[in-house]
């Protein structure tokens, strides 16, 4: 159920029964005594040291023989359709340089997690699209040139601050919807789970990135991904959902491409609307509402709501849409995205959800193919 009474101005919690925060605030480490030396993040060894992603290069035999070197990391196998039939592979390097460059392109891979997949693919394959690259919707010599032509640099420092600790954190986020009403916040469980979101950038990759690290202690350095948080250069005034790619494009007055997203949409028992909706509003920190008069899934009995936050079950943001109880909205578990089914939504990474959602409007046109 949607609160029609919210605007685009953006409220900290709204009451939600579909189906299924800003970006954090940039902040300056504390002040270094001048005698004191300046922390510097150590990061990995070999194929995933900071100057081996640097300058990593395309090699076409390198998809099919990953580089050994680098330690493995568990993650989805590329091409299964079940998010929880894991595979250990080796992160490569030039894959990592190639997924950092596309999200700052604003043609998201989702999570970057060094190993590629179905999200890089749809995402190479719409950056080549954009600008005339033969691909064939693969990664290669020419797209990887095209990305690294700007010599932007993939790997950054960031001082964990006490901010990124601070939490409040939760022990663990219960499956059950019921359960989750009875706590009093959908807060991340660990400060390792709210950096690599800030950084969009999967748990096991960080931690792979920066050995030893205890994530949890403020005032150490560690090695991210240089992503940006700057907003899209233009109001988007279309939004296409391609619910056979799993993908939604966004588009400026003039019809240029601003963004493109890995997303999951509806599922074959709860199916995506198909046709034209609008924006009605935006909700940050939006509150889920679990309405059995209202809803076809789910087997709670009673009406309950569950608290804002990250791993909310529409995470960090609500785009509401003209078609009841229909939205595009964040997610709690962004290695997922494109891997699993909705019930009826969009759901995108919540970084992408909050981009997305800084730069619509009322009455901004949504199409469903």
């Amino acid at each position: 159920m949607i609160r029609r009474s919210f605007a685009v101005a953006l409220l900290a919690s709204v009451s939600l029964a579909a189906c299924g925060a800003p970006d954090p605030e940039t902040q300056t480490a504390p002040a270094t005594p001048s005698n004191a030396p300046t922390p510097r993040a150590t990061g990995a060894t070999g194929a995933l040291a900071p100057a081996s992603i640097e300058a990593a290069v395309w090699k076409a035999e390198a998809a099919a023989s990953p580089a050994s070197s680098a330690p493995s990391v568990t993650a989805t196998a590329p091409g299964v359709g079940d998010p929880e039939a894991a595979a250990t592979t080796p992160p490569r390097p030039e894959i990592i340089r190639a997924q950092i460059l596309l999200d700052r392109a604003r043609f998201s891979p989702g999570a970057i997690d060094g190993l590629g997949g179905e999200n890089t693919r749809q995402a190479v394959a719409a950056y080549a699209e954009a600008n005339d690259i033969a691909s064939e919707g693969e990664l290669n010599a020419a797209v990887f040139a095209s990305l690294t032509e700007a010599a932007f640099p993939v790997m950054a420092e960031h001082m964990i601050m006490p901010a990124d600790v601070a939490g409040p954190f939760i022990t663990a986020v219960p499956t059950d919807l019921e359960a989750q009403s009875e706590l009093e916040a959908l807060g991340y469980t660990s400060a390792l789970e709210a950096l690599a979101e800030k950084f969009h950038i999967t748990e096991a990759l960080l931690t792979a990135l920066n050995p030893g690290v205890d994530f949890a202690r403020p005032g150490q350095a560690i090695v991210v991904p240089a992503i940006t948080d700057q907003p899209l250069p233009a109001a988007i005034t279309r939004i296409l959902v391609n619910k056979g790619e799993s993908a939604v494009r966004a588009f400026d007055a003039a019809g240029n491409l601003l963004a493109f997203y890995p997303a999951t949409i509806g599922s074959s028992t709860r199916p995506a609307p198909t046709g034209r909706v609008t924006v009605v509003g935006v909700a940050n920190e939006p509150n889920y509402t679990y309405d059995p008069e209202r809803l076809t899934y789910g087997t709670a009995d009673r009406k309950f709501v569950v608290a804002a936050g990250p791993n909310n079950p529409v995470g960090s943001v609500w785009i509401d849409l003209s078609r009841d109880t229909y939205g595009i909205h964040g997610t709690p578990d962004p290695s997922k995205i494109a891997k699993t089914a909705s019930n009826g939504c969009v759901r995108l990474t919540n970084w992408s959800a909050e981009q997305l959602a800084a730069a619509v409007k009322p009455g901004v046109e949504v199409i469903f193919s």
